[in-house]
């Protein structure tokens, strides 16, 4: 069997959670088929590809568990550049949505999952919720498509609506909703077709109504929740993005959304859900007991002024935490890397907020203790791999998958690094690719990705871009 060795990295980041190994000393990884065969001092062998990993770092390649990619065609939109979410939600998505035709969205979805290939992520969770009756494409079969072109994992999001809130009152066809069976009949469809329930499978499907709150009924909750879990699927949402959601969950059950979730069936080892900002003690008490998780979109939250999610309270509680980007329309620049150093970021500012000083009984100056890079590093790693249930895949340990980023540090921005192997975390911009390995097969050299013309990419969106504008105004 062909091997690989990675040789002679400056420093090599695990993806190790608490009381496990965050960094291994290497300095060189062997690549046997899909999986990492040995981790240490490596001699070369005969015939054996190399890799030269001189002056780099060595992460887990990032699994990104929350996305909109059809949203690659709406980064910022004049008209929600400054709103919070819910008039956003009708500035910018629902605005544009219908203007989705077959060839925008494929071309969107590309966009996006180079955007994050580029970035080093190679395990990629899409949110699609661009689903609606006598739909003439199919959305689902697209996405498959162009992620197994880059040669990255992909598990789609079913999303999906079976009704809608009065702010899509009076939008056009691609805004109807879908009736239950339709949506029920879908997501068997698509279970037969793309899900490998294997631990480190290539295409996953998710059962995944675009807000469990606000898109489908109760009654409706419980039966996705029951087919889902009887075809062996996971589930997803939004929840608690904003206060809207725990003023509309006491207004219409008298529940906050975490026990509004509980009641219905959505709350498990096998659900995970975007966002959760806005927290009660009780209901992260609730997530850790039933070891539900979140996926946190801190760049998303912060755009649309949502807040800061509890992520430090979260993980002392025992949730399980991983990272995504959210949608590009309220993000810009929907990479993992942005992402992971804004985690990093968000976490000590949220703390540092409830600084106060001696004299009104503070006990604190900062809150620079609130995420180490070791801990964001495994969100953005194992710990989006846990909530997808991929086992093996997001970590640099032998017989893991071998879903490995090499990254050279070359830019000024890494220069003088006192510590090289947290500079894609700590300095943030867009550490070069020497090599992305998915499932041990090289998908980037020399941050090239095969077959992609960035150039011509570019000039084609902005014609799309131009034309959709033109369309709505």
């Amino acid at each position: 069997m062909t091997t690989t060795l990675i040789r002679n990295a400056a420093a090599i980041m695990t993806g190790g959670g608490a009381n496990e190994p965050a960094r291994a000393a290497g300095p060189d990884i062997r690549i046997e088929g899909t999986r990492i065969q040995a981790v240490g001092a490596l001699a070369a062998m005969p015939g054996e590809a190399i890799v030269d990993a001189t002056d780099c770092v060595v992460y887990p390649a990032w699994v990104n568990t929350h996305h909109h990619l059809f949203q690659a065609l709406l980064k910022g939109d004049p008209a929600g550049i400054n709103a919070s979410l819910t008039p956003w939600l009708a500035a910018t998505p629902y605005r544009y949505r219908a203007r989705f035709d077959e060839k925008r969205f494929r071309l969107a979805a590309r966009i996006g999952m180079i955007e994050l290939v580029r970035s080093g992520c190679t395990t990629i969770a899409d949110h699609n919720y661009v689903y609606y009756p006598d739909m003439p494409f199919d959305s689902s079969a697209i996405l498959f498509e162009e992620a197994q072109k880059l040669g990255v994992r992909f598990v789609l999001l079913r999303g999906g609506a079976t009704r809608t809130r009065q702010l899509e009152a009076g939008l056009p066809t691609a805004m109807r909703p879908e009736s239950i069976d339709a949506f029920m009949s879908d997501l068997q469809r698509l279970a037969s077709s793309f899900h490998d329930a294997s631990p480190h499978s290539m295409r996953r499907v998710v059962a995944a109504p675009t807000t469990v709150l606000f898109s489908i009924s109760p009654a409706e909750m419980r039966s996705i929740a029951g087919e889902a879990r009887r075809l062996g699927l996971r589930l997803h949402s939004h929840l608690s993005e904003t206060v809207n959601y725990q003023d509309s969950a006491q207004a219409m059950h008298r529940l906050t959304p975490v026990e509004f979730c509980r009641e219905h069936g959505w709350l498990g080892e096998d659900v995970w859900y975007a966002h959760l900002v806005k927290l009660d003690a009780s209901e992260i008490d609730l997530l850790a007991a039933t070891g539900t998780g979140i996926a946190h979109c801190p760049q998303s939250n912060g755009r649309l002024g949502s807040g800061i999610a509890p992520v430090r309270e979260l993980a002392d509680a025992g949730v399980p935490v991983s990272i995504g980007v959210d949608g590009a329309a309220s993000n810009e620049a929907a990479d993992m890397i942005s992402e992971v150093h804004m985690a990093w970021l968000a976490q000590r500012a949220r703390r540092g907020m409830a600084a106060q000083p001696e004299y009104r009984g503070g006990r604190f100056e900062g809150g620079a203790d609130a995420a180490s890079v070791e801990e964001v590093v495994h969100w953005g790693t194992a710990g989006g791999a846990r909530v997808l249930g991929l086992k093996g895949v997001g970590r640099i340990e032998v017989g893991a998958q071998a879903d490995i980023a090499v990254y050279r540090l070359d830019d000024p921005r890494y220069f003088g690094l006192h510590d090289v192997a947290i500079g894609p975390v700590v300095s943030g911009g867009r550490p070069e690719l020497a090599a992305l390995f998915c499932a041990g097969q090289c998908i980037v050299r020399n941050d090239v990705l095969p077959d992609v013309d960035l150039g011509a990419l570019r000039r084609e969106a902005a014609r799309e871009v131009r034309a959709m504008i033109a369309e709505v105004a």
